[in-house]
């Protein structure tokens, strides 16, 4: 898909402005003061959202616990990898105005991924969730983590197609070492060469491991990738750790996926631990463009003039407490997922006139 150059003349077009938000999302790449607009929303407050325990079906708010097993050999390691919805857990807190703390199962709140000690019939029970939709593109998506500490897991949040086509975080719990401050992140894409190389990108160019200026373990950081049309750049607390723009950049769109697990290999996860072990995601945050024609069509429909004031939002760099979705005011036609008991909200889609947040600039990059 070409990327679509808007420019959009305020004298070429209506000066109806009616949302919020309308011609959507914007960033910008320091290095080159470059600003991308992505059209997409979808948020995910995992401190407040459950999406394990209660009533809902299949993927209600866009998320679904997956449900499968691979065996040693298709993992690639001693052990086989068994994930099971019983290793994801809702683990919210109450208060919607509160975002850090304990859940009310105990530990930190969030979405707990769990790795298990015990072995099951030569598997590592593991636990991974991903979205339910395939068609998010270019963008740039962000999730707010604590790792483990118990050595022998893999944590993970990436973006993925196939196995030639995917974005990876990895953090290799068994590396890090206070002792010395060592806490390093595997930054990957795998690809068509990666596969060649049996699957150890770091035989490729697309591989790097970075160390980390903080203890992963200790508390909730954001970790970001940003899926450009030429490049990926991956960031920590909103500070560049790497960027790739090889052959490995995917051409595709894909879906998004936090996972934990370990399969016993010595030269990856290593493991199993030796207790049971929790990495909690607190949010997911994915601002994108759709690669479904009937979402581009709704962009072309809703954005009246890209260079009206508030017509695009900036999206705030490492804000774990700030939602759009919290507004109805911010997500003029997205799909937005919310929970709040008391008033029973679930799945919403805002269609009406909104106030102001942002503004727009001049030209912008969108991959449609």
């Amino acid at each position: 898909m070409a990327p679509l150059r808007v420019l959009a003349p305020i004298s070429l077009l209506s000066s109806l402005v009616f949302a919020n938000c309308e011609c959507g999302y914007s960033i910008i790449t320091a290095s080159d003061n470059k600003q991308y607009l992505f059209t997409d929303l979808f948020e995910s407050d995992f401190v407040h959202l459950d999406i394990t325990d209660g009533p809902q079906g299949y993927g209600e708010y866009g998320w679904a616990p997956q449900d499968f097993n691979m065996s040693s050999e298709v993992a690639r390691g001693p052990y086989g990898e068994l994930y099971t919805p019983q290793n994801v857990i809702s683990n919210n807190i109450a208060d919607e105005q509160v975002f850090s703390g304990t859940g009310t199962k105990g530990g930190d709140a969030g979405l707990n991924l769990v790795v298990k000690s015990e072995i099951r019939d030569g598997m590592v029970t593991g636990a991974d969730v991903s979205t339910t939709n395939l068609h998010y593109f270019h963008g740039t998506f962000r999730a707010g983590i604590k790792v483990t500490d118990i050595p022998g897991t893999c944590s993970a949040f990436f973006w993925y197609m196939n196995d030639t086509q995917e974005i990876d975080i990895e953090f290799l719990s068994w590396e890090f070492n206070r002792d010395n401050n060592t806490f390093p992140v595997n930054l990957v894409l795998q690809s068509q060469e990666s596969k060649d190389a049996g699957f150890d990108a770091s035989k490729t160019g697309d591989f790097k491991k970075v160390n980390l200026p903080f203890d992963p373990t200790a508390a909730f950081h954001e970790y970001r990738i940003d899926f450009l049309p030429d490049r990926v750049r991956f960031y920590a607390d909103a500070a560049l750790l790497a960027e790739m723009n090889g052959t490995g950049v995917p051409s595709t769109a894909g879906n998004l996926q936090v996972s934990h697990w370990s399969n016993g290999n010595a030269g990856w996860s290593q493991g199993p631990p030796g207790a049971d072990a929790t990495t909690t995601v607190s949010y997911v945050k994915a601002y994108f463009n759709s690669s479904l024609e009937s979402r581009q069509d709704d962009f072309r429909a809703r954005c009246k003039d890209p260079e009206a004031p508030r017509a695009v939002c900036a999206v705030p760099e490492n804000n774990a407490t700030f939602f759009f979705s919290d507004d109805a005011n911010l997500t003029p036609n997205q799909t937005t997922y919310h929970e709040n008991a008391a008033a029973g909200a679930r799945n919403t889609q805002w269609w009406s006139s909104l106030l102001a947040a942002a503004i727009a600039t001049n030209g912008w990059m969108i991959g449609l």
